[in-house]
């Protein structure tokens, strides 16, 4: 099932999943639209999905940095060793905030919600996974 933005739902099951006091990093998945999907009217030029998902990035950058986040790791997927045959990503993202409060408030805020629409312009589907590191889990 293609998914580009949260419900109510999973916002609200990602709050009580979480421990509030310890780091988060969260994993994107990303897969582009050919071309950006903008609704009729907007203001913003026609443009392909990677492109903006750059836009979305760079004025996102700024709200991440604002919440105290910072981006760990991006790069292009390249291959998928244990997936569905029919599952495919273009990128993928790690960013990490000092809490998952300073994620939610980062994507609340009014600066970032003006440029969430580049983020669902741009994408055919994503994923956002939270991670926490746990003491318990060894290799």
């Amino acid at each position: 099932m293609k998914t580009v933005e949260a419900t109510p739902q999973r916002v609200q099951q990602f709050a009580g999943a979480v421990k509030p006091d310890a780091p988060v990093i969260m994993l994107n998945l990303l897969r582009y639209r050919a071309q950006a999907s903008f609704p009729p009217g907007s203001a913003d030029a026609p443009c392909s999905g990677r492109e903006a998902y750059r836009r979305y990035a760079a004025k996102a950058l700024a709200c991440v940095q604002a919440a105290g986040g910072r981006p760990l790791f991006g790069g292009k997927v390249a291959a998928l060793p244990i997936a569905p045959d029919d599952e495919h990503w273009d990128d993928m993202l790690l960013v990490e905030y000092p809490s998952p409060q300073a994620f939610l408030q980062m994507v609340g805020s009014p600066e970032y919600r003006a440029v969430a629409h580049l983020r669902t312009a741009a994408l055919e589907d994503s994923r956002l996974i939270a991670i926490q590191g746990d003491n318990s889990f060894q290799l």
